[in-house]
């Protein structure tokens, strides 16, 4: 067995809903962050590249044919190169890395491209197709924005509540309040902005082409500078009349695209530039579909567990905030420092369009420990329908330890 590597990462900006990225489409938007990849990295011939693994939550719309294919066609891949498109929801590009690795470490191929996009802003309304010709009644068109859709009466109803009402359950079950979790939304807009500011996201975010002419999008445009605690009291609860998550304290919708670079250590020489750093465990958990937002904890215990160390080792976390509460119990599940969690912001300021967030967790987690120089980190996120995904990254840039 071979090991794999991370050997370069780019995002575009996450734009929010019908933001300044509202008229890309995600093929485009893919197409985007694959180009934006592959300059980091000018001496690999495209050719080269053995595989394209590219993730997609929705796939409802423009996004539905390939859109891993789509993309690489579009950035100019030769046609020589394959690709598919995996959906394991918020997990698709995280799970599209897990499995770039895997066939790397098994020998069947060198050098992968991986990542995930979704325009959030143009997924489309559905129409189911009627059971027999010329239905007489009216037929409701459904968003495949977010969330549940055309749902099988078979599945059990607690196990298909939205999303905003799974975690206000999780909020309950652990006592997590809402000033604690609007704390948490302010830090996150903070160091985002920190980072930004201080340049981090300079090597990472690759500006965005719109429509309109020479008008191009360069930074993520749901980060509030100037958010408190103070004004997030102020928000009125979303999915319950006494609830205690809203709009600040969770992530928004988005639209945006990640591509991560995967090779061999022999890979080295034709991608031309060393690695950043190795992917030393992962992991796939799941429970009840309720439950998703708690998820992460038992798929990033395993992930460490494969890798060989413990919580005690790691440096940097980079866990998915698709909520404040949800990403509270996680961290307090795992007794993890709270300080080396997003340093550089998370998804509540930064962004989730689904199917993008785990190349940008893996890709934000590759650079922190690059510059911190430090040595073991973990990415995690959960998943709808009560999944969680997590990788482990070594740092071989050199470390301290």
């Amino acid at each position: 067995m071979t090991e794999s590597y991370v050997y370069a990462a780019a995002r575009t900006p996450f734009g929010r809903y019908a933001g300044a990225l509202a008229e890309v489409r995600p093929d485009d938007l893919a197409s985007q962050a694959i180009t934006g990849v592959l300059a980091k990295t000018p001496a690999l011939d495209p050719a080269e590249i053995d595989d394209v693994v590219w993730g997609n939550a929705n796939g409802a719309g423009e996004d539905n044919r390939n859109l891993g294919r789509m993309a690489a066609l579009l950035a100019g891949l030769p046609t020589s190169v394959p690709a598919t498109t995996v959906n394991r929801l918020c997990g698709s590009s995280l799970d599209a890395a897990i499995i770039a690795s895997r066939a790397i470490e098994t020998g069947d191929v060198d050098i992968v491209l991986c990542g995930g996009a979704e325009s959030m802003s143009r997924a489309p309304w559905v129409l189911p197709k009627p059971a027999r010709g010329f239905p007489a009644g009216d037929v409701t068109a459904v968003s495949t924005t977010l969330g549940w859709r055309l749902v099988n009466e078979r599945m059990p109803k607690e196990w298909t509540v939205s999303l905003g009402e799974a975690n206000e359950r999780l909020a309950e079950r652990f006592g997590i309040p809402r000033e604690r979790q609007d704390a948490f939304a302010v830090r996150s807009h903070t160091l985002a902005d920190r980072a930004w500011n201080m340049g981090f996201y300079d090597g990472l975010v690759v500006p965005v082409q719109t429509g309109t002419a020479d008008a191009a999008v360069h930074r993520d445009e749901g980060i509030r500078p100037g958010a408190t605690v103070e004004t997030l009291a102020g928000l009125r609860p979303a999915f319950r009349p006494d609830g205690v998550i809203t709009a600040g304290n969770a992530s928004p919708l988005n639209d945006g695209a990640s591509a991560v670079l995967l090779g061999s250590a022999d890979a080295s020489t034709r991608i031309g530039t060393p690695p950043l750093a190795r992917i030393a465990g992962r992991a796939a958990t799941a429970l009840d579909p309720q439950m998703f937002g708690f998820a992460p904890v038992e798929a990033a215990d395993r992930a460490l567990r494969n890798a060989g160390i413990a919580w005690t080792d790691v440096a940097a976390v980079e866990l998915n905030e698709a909520f404040a509460v949800q990403s509270l119990a996680c961290m307090d599940a795992w007794g993890v420092d709270p300080e080396i969690v997003n340093t550089k912001g998370g998804a509540i300021a930064l962004g989730h369009p689904l199917g993008a967030s785990g190349g940008r967790i893996l890709g934000t987690l590759a650079h922190r420990l690059r510059e911190s120089g430090e040595r073991w980190g973990v990415a995690a996120l959960c998943i709808g329908v009560g999944q969680g995904l997590a990788v482990v990254l070594e740092n071989v840039t050199g470390s301290r330890g």
